[in-house]
């Protein structure tokens, strides 16, 4: 379901990127606010506030598709716009993250606290696996949990945290390190053709 629902939000984001392009915005500028805003969501978090997190959450990281498409709809699509995008997401990433921490700490809860530090390890290693096979010229893209799903579960089990924070924060504890698992070896598979084995090392 989760597969529907990207394409979906990023059909959607169509609109308010027009809108944005005709005002001039630019890309890196949407990028770099992003940033800015998962502050604010951060503290949101940290300060006891799961429910308003939650929702602002899935709001604020809504300008992960709209950078995106402001990009290819002015037709400023550039590779330093692209990589300021991907670290941008990992600051961003490590602040709500951080700011989950923060609250389950003043509640003491230490084996939620555990899930969620597994979870970002996991989370930016999906992300530095997919670079680092990319940088050698493989594919990466692999696996069951990229940004986007991480991204809605994560906001769900906060506004529903009484019931679906711990258990949701130990299956990205999980899955993520899973899926940097599977990237590495399908990496390592791609490197054992013979077509790899003959090509110039970087």
């Amino acid at each position: 379901m989760l597969d529907r629902l990207y394409p979906l939000a990023r059909g959607l984001a169509q609109y308010p990127a027009r809108l944005l392009v005709r005002l001039g915005v630019s890309p890196n500028s949407l990028t770099i606010a992003g940033l800015l805003l998962n502050f604010l969501v951060a503290y949101v978090l940290a300060s006891g506030h799961p429910v308003v997190g939650g929702v602002l959450l899935l709001l604020v990281n809504a300008f992960d598709m709209l950078d995106g498409s402001v990009a290819r709809l002015s037709g400023k699509v550039t590779r330093f716009g692209a990589m300021l995008d991907s670290t941008l997401d990992r600051y961003s990433e490590a602040l709500f993250f951080l700011g989950i921490m923060g609250w389950l700490s003043t509640r003491g809860d230490t084996t939620t606290l555990l899930a969620a530090y597994i979870a970002i390890i996991g989370s930016l290693m999906v992300s530095y696996t997919r670079a680092r096979a990319e940088g050698l010229g493989l594919r990466g893209e692999v696996g069951w949990l990229p940004r986007p799903e991480r991204i809605i579960l994560i906001g769900v089990a906060l506004l529903f945290h009484q019931y679906l924070l711990a258990p949701v924060l130990w299956l990205l504890a999980v899955l993520t390190n899973v899926t940097a698992a599977q990237r590495v070896l399908y990496a390592k598979k791609q490197l054992e053709t013979p077509e790899a084995e003959a090509a110039p090392r970087r």
